[in-house]
C-alpha cells in the first residue's frame, strides 16, 4: 500500500507510524502544506494519513493551503481510499464530511483515559483498543460525528473522542503515533497552550513516564493493522 501524508507542523509528523510503515515495506510520501508543497495527484496513494496542527479547520484566511487540502480529503473519500486523521486532521475529516467543528468545553492537554463507546464486535477496531487506555491528548477543539459515523470513544473532557465511516474513514483526536521526541517538539513548540486548567498537565506531568509511550505506540500499531489488513480483505 502507497502511504501518503499531510503534515502542518514541522514538529507533529508520523510519529510512531514511520517504524510501522517501514517494517511492512509500505512507500510513504508526504505534502508539507506549510512549506509551499502542492497537494499529490489522487491516483499517487491508497491511504492519507491527515496529522494534527495548532490551526483551527476555519483558519484559511491564515492558512490558505486549507482550501486545497480540504478538497483533496473530499476527493480522496470519494475515491474510497484509506483515510486516518489524527486530531486537526479528524476534525479536518469530519468538516469535509459535513460535521461542525467547534472550540471544545475543555482544553484537554496530557495523559487521559478513554471511554470506548462502541463494542469491540461492532467496531471496525475490533479488540485493538482496551476498554481503558490511556493515550495523549493536546486539543483544544472538537467535532460533531458525521452522519453515518460510529462513535468510538470518549474521554472526561471530551465526548467525541474518535469515529469512523465504514472500514474506511477513522478520526482520532487522541494521539497514539506521539514518541517521547515527537511530544519533546510539541512542549518546544506550544508550551504556552499549558494553562493549568482542569484538564491540562504540566510539562513534568506529561514527560513523568516513558514506559506510556510503549504502550501508546503498541495500540497504535495495532490499530494500523486492523485498519490496512481490513481494508485489504
Amino acid at each position: 500500500m502507497r502511504i501518503h501524508v499531510l503534515q502542518h507542523v514541522p514538529f507533529e509528523d508520523l510519529g510512531s507510524m514511520a517504524a510501522d510503515f517501514e517494517e511492512r515495506g509500505y512507500p510513504v510520501t508526504s505534502t508539507h502544506w506549510y512549506r509551499g508543497d502542492q497537494p499529490p495527484a489522487l491516483n499517487s496513494f491508497d491511504v492519507l494519513i491527515v496529522m494534527g496542527g495548532p490551526m483551527g479547520v476555519h483558519d484559511e484566511a491564515h492558512h490558505p493551503w486549507l482550501i486545497p487540502e480540504k478538497a483533496l480529503i473530499h476527493a480522496a473519500i470519494d475515491a474510497n481510499k484509506i483515510l486516518l486523521g489524527i486530531c486537526l486532521g479528524a476534525q479536518l475529516i469530519a468538516h469535509v464530511l459535513g460535521a461542525k467543528v467547534t472550540p471544545n468545553a475543555h482544553r484537554e492537554i496530557g495523559w487521559f483515559p478513554l471511554q470506548l463507546q462502541t463494542a469491540p464486535d461492532e467496531s471496525p477496531l475490533g479488540d485493538t483498543l482496551p476498554a481503558q487506555l490511556e493515550v495523549f491528548h493536546w486539543h483544544g477543539d472538537t467535532f460533531d460525528l458525521p452522519e453515518d459515523a460510529l462513535w468510538l470513544a470518549s474521554s472526561e473532557a471530551c465526548a467525541h473522542q474518535a469515529f469512523s465511516v465504514g472500514n474506511t474513514i477513522f478520526g482520532f483526536q487522541f494521539h497514539l503515533e506521539t514518541t517521547e521526541e515527537s511530544l519533546r517538539g510539541l512542549l518546544r513548540e506550544c508550551s504556552d497552550e499549558l494553562d493549568g486548567s482542569k484538564f491540562v498537565q504540566n510539562a513534568a506531568q506529561i514527560m513523568a513516564s516513558k514506559e506510556r509511550f510503549t504502550a501508546l505506540n503498541g495500540a497504535m500499531s495495532a490499530v494500523l493493522s486492523r485498519i490496512l489488513d481490513g481494508a485489504k480483505s
